[in-house]
């Protein structure tokens, strides 16, 4: 971790460096949250924790600006664990690893924790430092923002003093963020019917890896391949052709994180596997031409595993491969508001046996509630017809954006001064916590900023060094400009 003391502004690296040593992916973020409450109370700082396990920290104003408007800096303290499959980490229990990579810092297998890891950073910077200017200041850190947002959820009213709002979790600079996308989880659940299997057939085990993958609203118009997606499609192939039965099918992790990796294991009559493997490798050809661009690693393995007992039934497996198969995957709408902006998305993020059952998980994005409810209903439809029991959850509205948000204006203009040119004012397709806490506290006045953050949610994930120096200048100068009450 020492070479990322070297880097500028050297206060908020070492405290990101402080951070990928504790172990806090989402769900688990004991340790990381005891490890700020004792660096804020080492600083002599006033710092609680509500009852879902969100953190306040107050600062009081540099002398001769207590008369400013109050400022809430805030960032979330887990992170998205993903790690490529030849990498042994355990994300309970083993640090990050991050180096520097060039003009980038990155992690050796693993997420990096950039997301929002730097930000957590940089608000506890601002809290350590006696040199950046600033009026009443408090940071909010919040729990669980990447698997449910249930520290947002769990804001109570009466907490929160400011009047500003900056949320460092954006992944750009040179980008200013004054709205975001809503969403809700869809859970699709199949009841697997077994048989026996019969004599005369062998055993078979399918994985495709390789693939990007990335955050499922970010990166989803890109045209990264979704692995669950790509297995499915062979899959169905396969069974119409050869008559393949499977034994089980699992694929990605996360579902805000596109699909990198997938497997399934199958039977097949000893008759049809020359047929099928050239099929195979017929499929993997296709694929790796059709996706070269974008999927340079994409590989596809065939191996004879254990022998199985027991396969789905026919049926059952007809079910389960249309449904995935017919369910959409991807961009469903662009913005006709916002250009270059994506509107609605699906994520066909995970597939898992689950003893008795076949579950199916996605997550939905869009910028408007109707284009939520539109794809809820698509996806209900497909999976209804199919025999699933399907289920929303953790629906979270989007920030909609002021035209005429002060903190925007001071943001924009702040740039401006600072880097003679002017950011881009955005809306990103991806769900910040800003929504839910306009909920207790509607008088909010919110922006969202970051430095540049490549690849969130999968072990590509990388931050630019510079960038982090241009977001450090301008959220302190920001702080420096807020105007009095």
């Amino acid at each position: 971790m020492s070479e990322l003391n070297q880097l500028h502004p050297q206060g908020l690296w070492e405290i990101f460096a402080g951070i990928c040593s504790i172990p806090h992916p989402s769900k688990h973020e004991q340790k990381i949250s005891l490890w700020i409450q004792e660096w804020a109370k080492e600083k002599g700082l006033d710092v609680k924790e509500d009852a879902v396990g969100n953190l306040f920290i107050k600062k009081p104003a540099t002398a001769g600006m207590e008369d400013r408007k109050g400022v809430i800096l805030q960032a979330h303290m887990d992170m998205v664990p993903q790690k490529n499959n030849d990498t042994a980490h355990d994300f309970l229990t083993d640090p990050i690893r991050p180096y520097i990579d060039g003009e980038w810092v990155t992690a050796e297998g693993t997420t990096l924790g950039a997301d929002n890891g730097i930000g957590l950073a940089s608000a506890m910077a601002v809290l350590a430092s006696n040199d950046v200017a600033h009026g009443p200041l408090e940071v909010l850190v919040t729990i669980d923002e990447e698997a449910g947002m249930s520290g947002a959820f769990g804001l109570e009213a009466g907490w929160l003093e400011g009047d500003i709002l900056i949320n460092t979790d954006s992944e750009q600079e040179g980008e200013v963020y004054m709205g975001c996308a809503g969403g809700v989880d869809a859970s699709a659940t199949f009841t697997l019917e077994m048989e026996d299997v019969p004599s005369g057939y062998e055993s078979f085990n399918i994985s495709i890896s390789g693939l990007k993958g990335g955050h499922s609203g970010v990166d989803i118009h890109t045209g990264r391949a979704n692995a669950n997606k790509l297995l499915v499609r062979f899959l169905l192939q396969a069974t119409k052709q050869f008559g393949i039965q499977l034994t089980e099918l699992n694929g990605g992790s996360l579902r805000n994180a596109i699909p990198r990796e997938a497997n399934a294991s199958f039977v097949v009559a000893s008759e049809n596997i020359a047929a099928l493997k050239v099929a195979f490798e017929s499929y993997l050809a296709t694929i790796q031409e059709n996706l070269k661009v974008i999927e340079t690693d994409l590989t596809m393995m065939l191996i004879q595993p254990e022998t199985f007992d027991q396969m789905w039934t026919k049926a059952c497996q007809s079910n389960i491969l249309s449904a995935l198969n017919g369910v959409s995957n991807g961009v469903i709408r662009m913005s006709d508001d916002i250009a270059g902006v994506v509107e609605t998305s699906l994520n066909l993020g995970v597939l898992r046996c689950k003893g008795p059952k076949f579950v199916a998980l996605c997550l939905i994005r869009s910028l408007h509630d109707d284009g939520r409810s539109e794809t809820e209903e698509m996806i209900e439809s497909v999976f209804t017809l199919a025999g699933a029991k399907v289920e929303f959850s953790g629906a979270y509205p989007g920030w909609k954006p002021s035209t005429d948000s002060a903190i925007m204006n001071i943001v924009r203009e702040t740039y401006q001064q600072n880097f003679n040119k002017l950011p881009e004012i955005m809306v990103i397709h991806a769900g910040l916590e800003c929504g839910l806490f306009k909920t207790e506290y509607p008088h909010l006045d919110m922006v969202s900023i970051g430095p540049t953050i490549k690849f969130p949610h999968s072990p590509d994930e990388k931050v630019e060094i510079k960038t982090v120096g241009e977001y450090w200048k301008l959220l302190t100068a920001v702080l420096a400009n807020i105007p009095s009450k």
